[in-house]
């Protein structure tokens, strides 16, 4: 497999990069909630098959007390007990979002689910939230954004 990085794409474009970092920073001020956001990140991700942003926010995960198994579990999170229905919402919310064309029946659920456990805010913030992080993965797995080896906590 070739990681290296295809272009530095954020010297190449840096008021794109700029806007790009702006959103994230609005994002940052949402209500909606840091560990449930960095779940959502990460999921989106994974689908995605984003190495970079994978990898950051399962440590930002871990930075804010998550334990391994809420992690591990979060491909699974439909089979386990782990996640609570706020999350739950988010999370089918965002793979919704991630795969527009598969199961346009369900989003209708889906979104009902999220009214029950978000503000019309926060489905906002959210839904802005998955838009970013599926920017961010396509960016980085377009540009070949490499992940840093380090050691995982």
């Amino acid at each position: 497999m070739n990681t290296t990085p295809r272009l530095n794409w954020f010297k190449t474009i840096p008021k794109t990069f700029e806007a790009i970092l702006a959103v994230s920073a609005s994002i940052d001020a949402s209500t909606v909630g840091k560990t449930t956001l960095d779940f959502v990140f990460a999921r989106v991700s994974q689908i995605n098959g984003c190495a970079y942003c994978l990898d950051m926010h399962v440590r930002d995960l871990r930075k804010q007390g998550e334990g391994w198994q809420r992690i591990n579990s979060l491909a699974t999170w439909r089979e386990v007990s782990f996640f609570n229905e706020r999350e739950r919402a988010a999370l089918a919310w965002a793979e919704s979002l991630t795969r527009l064309a598969d199961h346009h029946d369900e989003r209708e659920a889906e979104f009902a689910a999220l009214k029950a456990q978000f503000s019309d805010v926060e489905i906002a913030e959210l839904t802005v939230s998955v838009a970013q992080i599926n920017t961010w993965n396509r960016i980085n797995v377009g540009m070949r954004v490499p992940v840093a080896v380090k050691t995982l906590d």
